[in-house]
């Protein structure tokens, strides 16, 4: 048999609609990449799932396909890295590995009513203080709730220790090579993880009746997790970094610096700003969250979350059918020259931050008998600049300092359009890198170092390329125009649904 030296990290990049492989060379260069849709299922409003096998099953698929089409064996690659969409919240079986329930997505609302009734019987300031978390939905803990207390018998095998809860990291990461485990980024998305002490907190269990016994183990983002089981790939690969895709795609963006903010326009829109060593104190609604450790250091992130970014452009395909691909937005928006003066506001599941109210719902304003499907294209990904404008409004009053730049990744970071109209709404030039792909780009990295692949953040940081960047070109009086009718919309959308 053949000796070779590594030459390529796998990354897993498990998202919210899709699966992807992507592995990576050592100049951080994309070298294949495989991708595949899987099934959502919406059983009532508000209600978002998945089946954790769905997930797992074309998480594996992709990896062995592009494994196939790029002709490299497993003992070519030196480690692999999980990013992973963040909250999603499942329950299994210790012994069989069986899921007890479908995933509630972290997009799902069915517990904002327990997350009203935490708030007014005077909980929600503890929760900050301890997760750096508002008290939402949107965060596992009350997700974690919601099946114990409605699969039949799962809180009575929880508490007997025959369940694992995990995020869709510790998911792979079990089926992978059998560790139930979690990074400290992820830990920290749960409302469960205390981000001073750094450990699973038990008050916080106790309010939401959380058996420990169901936890995982919680890890550094970089640094061996174990061997993947020589089945999947032909040879047993270490698994070697984990992180959450937004803290991934800070890592990859190469935001190691207090001050520096990157922002990912996937199935949601996600900001984060690298906030230095400390847990952070946000006064505007930010999030204060772990970003990762590596080395034995913890950084912090502010970040920003707009819960309908690419996904509102999939509900102009798969909603009102006026595209038949998503790569088509931006030609239909592009003919015309403006939105029409149409606002889209897309809370169809709610308004992330800083508004955080689970009751707005999807609004169109402005509408008159001359739009057409082309103003609403526009307004739909206008839509996306304006609401990460919110974000870095917010943030640059909580960090109290200027944002130089905003370094752009993700699906729709490739729309030019979007890009300069985002560059035009914050003011500050936009800069997107030569490779987009950098949530897996970040878990690559995070692998990598566990494994002296790279040695070094320098080393990664010399990496970085910017592919292009856009320059804010629009009068700070239209800017505050637009900016001034943007927030009018948002007030219609809001608590829109009853209590």
């Amino acid at each position: 048999m053949p000796h070779y030296i590594p030459q390529y990290v796998l990354a897993l990049d498990q998202g919210t609609t899709s699966s992807r492989a992507i592995l990576f060379d050592r100049q951080g260069q994309v070298v294949a990449c495989a991708q595949q849709e899987y099934p959502q299922h919406f059983p009532q409003p508000g209600w978002v799932e998945h089946d954790a096998l769905d997930i797992w099953n074309s998480q594996l698929a992709c990896a062995r396909k592009v494994l196939a089409d790029s002709g490299v064996s497993a003992a070519q690659i030196a480690a692999v890295g999980i990013a992973n969409q963040r909250e999603t919240t499942i329950v299994w079986d210790r012994a069989t590995g069986e899921p007890i329930a479908r995933a509630i997505v972290w997009q799902d609302r069915r517990t904002a009513g327990a997350c009203d009734r935490l708030r007014e019987a005077g909980h929600a300031r503890a929760i900050a203080r301890s997760t750096g978390l508002e008290l939402d939905a949107y965060f596992s803990a009350t997700k974690l709730q919601w099946l114990l207390a409605n699969v039949p018998g799962a809180r009575a095998r929880a508490e007997r220790g025959e369940l694992c809860f995990g995020t869709v990291d510790s998911w792979l990461a079990y089926k992978l090579c059998g560790r139930h485990v979690t990074d400290v980024g992820n830990a920290s998305r749960t409302m469960l993880y205390n981000i001073h002490t750094m450990r699973w907190d038990p008050a916080l269990l106790d309010l939401f009746g959380v058996p420990e016994a169901m936890l995982p183990e919680v890890v550094r983002s970089s640094g061996q997790v174990g061997k993947v089981h020589e089945e999947w790939f032909g040879a047993p690969i270490p698994l070697s970094g984990i992180a959450g895709d937004q803290q991934a795609a800070t890592f990859g963006q190469a935001c190691y610096d207090k001050g520096m903010v990157k922002n990912t326009y996937g199935t949601g829109c996600f900001m984060l700003m690298h906030a230095g060593y400390v847990p952070p104190v946000s006064r505007n609604r930010l999030l204060a969250t772990i970003g990762w450790k590596v080395d034995g250091r913890t950084d912090y992130m502010l970040e920003g979350s707009v819960f309908m970014g690419g996904a509102t452009v999939q509900w102009l395909r798969d909603g009102l059918g006026i595209i038949k691909e998503s790569s088509e937005v931006e030609a239909l928006a592009t003919s015309v020259p403006d939105s029409g003066g149409v606002m889209l506001v897309p809370a169809f599941v709610g308004l992330g931050a800083p508004h955080w109210d689970a009751y707005a719902r999807g609004t169109i304003v402005g509408m008159t008998r001359g739009t057409t499907g082309a103003h609403i294209a526009r307004a739909a990904v206008e839509a996306i600049a304006y609401q990460s404008a919110e974000l870095l409004a917010a943030m640059q009053k909580d960090a109290a300092c200027p944002v130089m730049e905003v370094r752009a990744d993700g699906g729709a970071a490739r729309n030019d359009l979007l890009m300069q109209f985002q560059a035009d709404l914050l003011g500050v030039p936009v800069v997107r890198p030569l490779v987009t792909e950098t949530t897996a780009l970040g878990a690559a990295y995070l692998a990598g170092l566990a494994e002296c692949f790279w040695r070094s953040r320098e080393e990664i940081q010399a990496l970085w390329c910017a592919e292009r960047r856009f320059e804010p070109a629009m009068p700070a009086e239209r800017r505050a125009e637009l900016r001034g009718r943007w927030a009018r919309a948002v007030e219609h959308a809001k608590g829109w649904v009853e209590h």
